[in-house]
């Protein structure tokens, strides 16, 4: 059995002791506190332009703009097959652009898109509207999430399931350990059929009924402004977030009476799954990871939970298209008010302060995915410093 390690000393949460995981994996509990991050970061880096931050949005829907003016011309070339070829381009590169508007929405609901408070609200109300989220609902338990990442009870998304929620036996009793634990689990098909179904209906389950998320009793959902997720001063919000799903769903119910359900299929409703695709696969990947664990309370504190995100490389252009979204997700977790703009510098200093506790991963997207998916399934029960299992 591996020895455990004292990780430190100071404050309650330097006291606890590391369980065998930590010392079997040979992690190192981080010790740097938010104050020496923040004074590694230049002031600059803080500011929020207003004028700027608009530039971005006109930026991503004259692009949106431009590729549905460019589709409507493709069911007039002549060629069946350069028809099949040129829709499926426009649905991947519509999808890719607007969640770049996803982004920017996030962005408003972090406070990082102006100083104002009222136009922050206001343009992400209406960006994220327009993407069928509900903005004010979505914005408040996100925080949530911000405020727990990493945090084993507190954590709001991509919440580990334990070995006793799963049914499972405990560790010293199961014959498989650490798993896997059903012959399915090996087979690449059921781990392909399950990717599909997690970026086909996750993001709108996860909005609807609380998937992976923290278990709230009754139904959590985000359209549920008395569910257990808000405080009852918060209702208002939801219930005015509810108000512009209605709204945009009735302005796309119209727009089928009046272009035809199938250009609404087209132009809209495909790329908007192309949104939930790129959306659940960037933060599946920055929280799930067979490398990083996740703490338990005495533990976990603010900036060891924001420690716990993985910046990942999606290429320059999508990086472009995503204002950065991936590729400096830590800054984004220590400093979520930070506009997306100066988060690329921000991480050359964060780096900097972190040292080894900074993760980045190399690995192609696709086999970070896989792995990811085949190795994270559940944490055990007990210790303060858990990683995932098969």
């Amino acid at each position: 059995m591996a020895t455990r390690r004292n990780i430190g000393s100071g404050d309650a949460n330097n006291k606890q002791p590391v369980t065998d995981e930590a010392a079997q994996h040979g992690w190192e509990v981080p010790n740097f506190s938010i104050k020496e991050i923040r004074e590694a970061i230049p002031a600059h880096c803080f500011e929020r332009d207003t004028l700027r931050s608009f530039s971005y949005v006109a930026y991503d829907l004259s692009i949106i703009a431009a590729l549905a003016y460019a589709a409507s011309f493709i069911d007039t070339i002549p060629y069946s097959w350069a028809r099949v070829l040129l829709w499926p381009c426009y649905w991947v590169a519509q999808g890719i652009v607007a969640t770049g508007v996803w982004v920017l929405a996030h962005e408003c609901g972090h406070q990082a898109f102006s100083p104002s408070k009222f136009i922050n609200n206001s343009v992400g109300y209406v960006l994220h509207t327009a993407l069928l989220v509900p903005y004010h609902s979505w914005r408040i338990s996100h925080s949530r999430h911000h405020k727990a990442t990493g945090h084993m009870t507190r954590d709001q998304v991509f919440v580990p399931s334990t070995r006793s929620s799963l049914g499972l036996p405990k560790r010293e009793e199961d014959p498989e350990g650490d798993g896997p634990h059903h012959i399915l689990e090996e087979a690449p098909l059921y781990s392909l059929f399950g990717m599909i179904f997690m970026f086909t209906f996750g993001w709108p389950l996860y909005l609807l009924i609380n998937v992976s998320g923290q278990n709230y009793p009754g139904w959590a959902s985000h359209y549920n402004p008395w569910c257990t997720i808000y405080e009852k001063h918060q209702v208002l919000d939801v219930i005015v977030s509810d108000l512009g799903i209605v709204g945009a769903l009735a302005g796309i119910f119209y727009a089928t009476q009046v272009l035809g359900p199938i250009t609404v299929l087209k132009y809209y409703f495909i790329p908007y799954l192309g949104v939930n695709f790129w959306l659940v696969l960037i933060t599946y990947l920055q929280h799930t990871d067979p490398k990083l664990p996740h703490y338990r309370e005495g533990t976990w504190n603010f900036q060891r939970g924001a420690a716990l995100t993985v910046d990942r490389d999606y290429g320059f252009l999508i990086n472009h298209l995503h204002h950065h979204i991936a590729d400096t997700h830590v800054a984004h977790h220590f400093f979520s008010t930070m506009p997306h703009y100066n988060a690329q510098e921000a991480t050359r200093h964060i780096k900097k302060v972190l040292g080894k506790h900074y993760h980045f991963d190399k690995t192609p997207i696709p086999f970070a995915l896989w792995r990811s998916y085949r190795s994270c399934h559940f944490v055990e029960d007990e210790g303060d410093v858990v990683f995932w299992k098969n």
